[in-house]
């Protein structure tokens, strides 16, 4: 089984650059969500249309996000 329907989307979630990366394998779409600079997975979802899968990982992402702690420099 081949990917398909690839994308590569850059959003700001919770004052974080994140990358979602979205396809298609088999009769499901995947979407999954990386910290840009290191390419750290942090989130991933599934779902039926490329859509669900993407607002999904979306929401799984900005609650991560929003517990993170950050340290002023």
């Amino acid at each position: 089984m081949k990917p398909q329907d690839y994308s590569e989307t850059m959003i700001e979630l919770a004052g974080w650059s994140v990358r979602l990366t979205t396809y298609k394998l088999g009769g499901r779409y995947i979407s999954k969500a990386d910290n840009v600079s290191p390419g750290a997975n942090f989130a991933k979802a599934e779902g039926v249309t490329k859509e669900e899968a993407e607002s999904r990982v979306m929401e799984i992402a900005q609650r991560r996000l929003g517990r993170t702690k950050t340290m002023p420099i």
